[in-house]
Parts: C-alpha cells; structure tokens; sequence
C-alpha cells in the first residue's frame, strides 16, 4: 500500500524512557486513499515510531464498496521495507513487478520484500465481496537485508491457535510455539486474535508489544481499547491480558526494538537524505530498479520533496 499523502513529512518523537512495561494508549489519523478509501494510521505516531520493526501501520473500513470501485492504489515504488497486507473482510488484488499477481482473502497473508527496489498496485476486484476491512503494515529491513533483492510470497495455510472462545492467527513470526512460514528478517510477531471473554497469552519478554483493535471493544492490560487506536505496552512482559464481553477482534504486533536510525518519507525507509533523494529520481525517470508493474496503469507520481534535509531518525528522541 502507497502512503498517499500530498505532503509527507518526517515524524518528530517524545523522549522514551525506556522500554518498560507500559500501557500508552495512540489515537489514529484519518488519512485519504487515493479517492475512494480512507485509512486510519497509527504508525508512525507523533509518540512512536516503531514497534519492534513494525513501522507503519493503516487500519481501513469496515467500509461497504458496493457500487464504488474500493480501492484504488495504482502502481508506486518502495524500499527498504517489507509489506505485510492482511484482510478480516474482502478482497484485494496485488500485483508487482516481479510478474506476481495474486488476490489475497481474509486468512490468507501477502508479504512483499522491497529490498532495493520494487513498484507495486493494489485494487478490488471487479468481483468482490461488499465489505473491504483490513490492515496493511510495513516491516523496517535492517542494514544487512535492506540492498536485498525484492521478493513476494502469497501464504494460504497459516498456523492457528485456539484457547477456549479465543482463536489466533499467527500471521508473522511466533507465537506459542506456532511460527508462521512469512520470511522475515528481524525478530518479530504479527497475529490476528478473536476474543471471545477473556484471554492470557504468552510473550516474549525482549520483545516490545502494541495492539490494534479492528472490531468490537477489548480490555487489554486493564486498558479499554476501540477501533482507531494503537495500545503500546513496552516490553519486559511475559503475557498479555485480552478481555471483551461482547467480543473483539485484534492484531498484536511486536519484536525486538529497532534500534537502527530511519529516514521514512513516502513510500520509502532509508538511512539518509541522499539515499530518499536518489530513490524518488528513480522512479520519476522510470528507472529498472523498480520495474514495471503489468496492467497499464498510470504509475503514482512521487511528491515534492521538503525543503528541508531529511534527518535520520531513532524510534524514540534521544
């Protein structure tokens, strides 16, 4: 998925503490997709910017496209990330330049490995169900894997977990000792629980943790969470409490913290300014490294950069 803004600007972060147990509670941002769909984006957030690897977050609908074309987010380039798409309702095509062209259902995951340069779209198809509800999460590539050479894979069959009135799909990493097929690059987990009363599950205690809740209402470590926000719980956890009383659905995201510097702007994570400038000029001149996406559609047009340097950045002020 593009980050459509018309503007993207770097994100300026607190001081952390440290990475302690806490419960900090993230209001989303309404942010417009393309001209059909708008997202809600808790990362990054004026207070965080990364969870473990997990740098960029949007949590979109439940949104009912019947007579609208849903979305909509023609051909655009990335780097140094990897894309994580995961559906609870709908469909929604991918195609890449690699050649791959692959529909994703609810339950299934799409993982895409940018590496050095990759362009992609991602649109409803013409047939689909009405509803389209979903998340789509970015992945940080550390220094030794982010020049890596662009990759996709579709995964239909991923590990479940069941406890009681709970169900998890482990999505990303591991989780309970069910570790999902995903090649991933750093340490991490991604995974969608639905919540039926309450529920204990077990962590690791070096990874820092956060929620996001896509349906219903759930209490997590005492905390009431709804739609539109992220919860970050620090680290040096070993479980986490979920309760709901009517049900809920959420995805807990974690891993170790990053502790690599970042330059995100637009649809790329780089180490410097130098590293963003040559990658939009890339793209605007239709350069090999990223590609041609099949289909015929208009390529994204990169924005204007800011006039000011972009300045690497740590996932908290130091």
């Amino acid at each position: 998925m593009s980050n459509l803004e018309g503007q993207p600007a770097e994100v300026e972060l607190p001081v952390d503490t440290d990475a302690a147990p806490c419960a900090e509670l993230l209001e989303g941002r309404d942010v417009p997709l393309g001209r059909y769909t708008v997202v809600r984006r808790s990362l990054p957030n004026k207070s965080r910017r990364t969870v473990g690897a997990w740098c960029f977050l949007d949590h979109f609908g439940p949104e009912d496209v019947t007579g609208t074309p849903g979305m909509r987010v023609p051909p655009h380039p990335h780097i140094g990330l990897q894309t994580v798409s995961w559906l609870m309702s709908g469909e929604v095509r991918h195609r890449d330049s690699l050649g791959s062209d692959q529909v994703i259902v609810p339950g299934q995951l799409n993982i895409m490995t940018s590496g050095r340069g990759i362009a992609h779209s991602e649109n409803s198809p013409t047939a689909r169900p009405p509803i389209l509800h979903g998340l789509q999460l970015w992945v940080a590539l550390p220094e030794g894997e982010r020049h890596r050479a662009p990759a996709f894979q579709h995964i239909a069959d991923l590990p479940e977990l069941a406890d009681g009135g709970t169900r998890i799909i482990v999505a990303v990493g591991e989780l309970e000792g069910a570790r999902s097929p995903a090649e991933v690059h750093t340490e991490l987990v991604g995974a969608d629980v639905r919540l039926a009363g309450g529920a204990d599950i077990a962590v690791r205690a070096d990874f820092e943790h956060a929620v996001v809740v896509t349906e219903g209402v759930a209490r997590v470590e005492g905390v009431q969470v709804a739609p539109g926000s992220l919860l970050y719980l620090g680290a040096n956890r070993d479980r986490i409490r979920l309760e709901a009383e009517d049900g809920a659905r959420l995805f807990l995201l974690g891993g170790v913290p990053f502790e690599e510097d970042l330059v995100m702007w637009w649809n790329f994570v780089g180490r410097s300014h130098e590293e963003i400038v040559e990658a939009r000029e890339d793209w605007t001149r239709g350069a090999d490294r990223f590609g041609v996406v099949p289909g015929g559609e208009e390529p994204l047009p990169a924005p204007g950069l800011p006039t000011t340097r972009l300045m690497p950045r740590p996932r908290y002020r130091r």
